[in-house]
């Protein structure tokens, strides 16, 4: 229905580094379109690319023109300089101690240590919450609707009650959802419960 672009990008057979930004683009590509709420359907009707390149392009199975690419950039509100800036190369980055904020709530009886904090060129953070016996903690929705946490517990037990179900996590147990409405985390003891926390933005 959308085939008004033919040109379905290079196919070619690039080099490691080629085919290593073509998948970071894909991603990328696909990530933006997630943000917005769109399906593949929705945004061939505003680009006029088809829904089958976009879905190869998503999958890195092609690399996009530079008229597909001006498009997409229309579409997501992005210069191409941008967008290219938003996927490049980054070399790994070691986060010692030393550089892990540690916050406390005495108050709460929470201890959380930012083990891999946010970065303005990924998408996940990793954190390690420690409650004391009896910690209650109630919060009112999440920073960004629709947030992605994966909550291991290495220590204890934790009760969550999420998007209006409640669980008990015991040691070693994951537990594994997206939030949207209010959430709440208490230490029944009679131990701390510490766990792990990864955070990854939608």
């Amino acid at each position: 229905m959308w085939d008004s672009v033919p040109d379905m990008g290079n196919e070619g057979v690039g080099d490691d580094a080629d085919r290593e930004m073509d998948a970071r683009l894909a991603g990328r590509l696909a990530a933006l379109r997630v943000e917005r709420g769109w399906s593949l359907e929705e945004l061939a009707r505003r680009t006029g690319i088809s829904r089958s390149t976009l879905s190869r392009l998503e999958r890195a199975e092609i690399s996009p023109t530079a008229t597909l690419l001006n498009r997409l950039c229309a579409a997501h509100e992005r210069t191409m300089s941008r967008l290219l800036a938003e996927v490049e190369s980054e070399p790994p980055e070691l986060v010692t101690p030393e550089r892990q904020l540690v916050w406390r709530d005495e108050e709460a009886g929470l201890v959380r240590r930012s083990v891999s904090p946010p970065h303005p060129g990924l998408r996940a953070e990793l954190v390690e919450v420690e409650l004391a016996p009896g910690a209650d903690i109630a919060y009112d929705g999440p920073p960004v609707p629709g947030v992605e946490q994966h909550i291991w517990v290495r220590d204890g037990t934790l009760e969550i009650a999420v998007n209006g179900r409640e669980h008990r996590v015991a040691a070693g147990a994951c537990l594994r959802f997206r939030l949207w409405g209010t959430s709440r985390f208490r230490c029944p003891g009679p131990d701390p419960v510490r766990y792990a926390l990864v955070v990854v933005l939608p």
